[in-house]
């Protein structure tokens, strides 16, 4: 199915979005301490929306557990790692390895085995990781690529828990989720970062850094989500969930053109890994299936 002219600028203003926002994530860091950013962030993407979207129809525990995996294991281990431990380009790379950590989840709740080219796409992107795993340096280090890895571990622990939660208006599951996430954020910044400097932070932020957090609530989250569940609820999700590739490709021009971070061969040769292993993993099922409709 082919989209429409508008849809397809809108999915790839998405993906555009998501993207860069690891190059406004890496600015909003030179303000705010990680886990006050990761905070306000959540803060921001809950109000005043919440009071805009009624409560999905799922229980508070598992709005609680996507809130606790997502905004508190995942963006506090990005942002942690973010701030000196990866750049911005290879950390929009890394985190997409929780479609991997999805599959191999789902894999061991439901007893499934795991398919050939579910293997091929898992050893091609596990390539990808060790290609950056050897080349750690000023810029990327061994702890900074654990941290992200694990990220994404919380990351796809989310998805099993959204999975679990049914067929819900995806933008208000998030905007829900985000009201548990943030007051945990505030007290792992008190106890870690400390009032002061909490404090400190928050009265000399600039506008920037405030447009930072904003582009992350707002942007990232509200337009981003609900822009995405508008074109999967007009359109097969097999036309539009690849679009999502391009969001490493996004990740990793952005922070080139806007922050300066070199691009070696070595680098580009884990990107093709890692989104090849990803492509695979996706694109294989619906080309095997035009194939057997050929056939027949």
């Amino acid at each position: 199915m082919t989209l429409p002219l508008r849809h397809f600028l809108l999915a790839l203003s998405v993906v555009a979005i998501w993207g860069s926002n690891f190059v406004v994530i890496r600015w909003g860091l030179n303000a705010f301490p990680p886990l006050l950013f990761a905070a306000l962030r959540f803060t921001f993407a809950a109000l005043p929306a919440m009071l805009l979207l009624p409560r999905p129809k799922v229980g508070w525990r598992n709005l609680a557990a996507y809130g606790a995996f997502v905004g508190v294991g995942q963006f506090a281990l990005l942002y942690l790692a973010m701030r000196s431990q990866i750049s911005p380009g290879l950390a929009s790379l890394v985190i997409q390895t929780q479609v991997f950590f999805t599959l191999l989840l789902a894999v061991k709740m439901s007893g499934e085995r795991v398919q050939g080219f579910q293997w091929l796409a898992l050893i091609t992107a596990a390539a990808g990781i060790g290609v950056i795993a050897s080349h750690t340096d000023g810029t990327t280090t061994v702890l900074g690529l654990g941290m992200v890895l694990l990220a994404a571990l919380c990351w796809s622990s989310g998805n099993i828990v959204g999975k679990r939660a049914g067929a819900v208006n995806m933008l208000a599951y998030v905007v829900w989720s985000s009201a548990f996430a943030a007051p945990a954020l505030f007290a792992l910044s008190f106890i870690v970062e400390g009032p002061s400097q909490m404090g400190e932070a928050i009265q000399n932020a600039g506008l920037g850094a405030w447009g930072a957090v904003l582009w992350q609530s707002v942007g990232n989250t509200l337009f981003g989500y609900g822009a995405w569940s508008f074109l999967l609820s007009r359109h097969p999700a097999a036309t539009i969930v690849p679009m999502a590739l391009l969001v490493p490709v996004f990740g990793m021009s952005c922070s080139a053109l806007l922050l300066g971070e070199g691009l070696p061969p070595w680098k580009l040769m884990a990107a093709a890994l890692v989104i090849s292993g990803l492509a695979i993993n996706l694109l294989w099922p619906h080309v095997r299936g035009a194939l057997k409709a050929a056939r027949a």
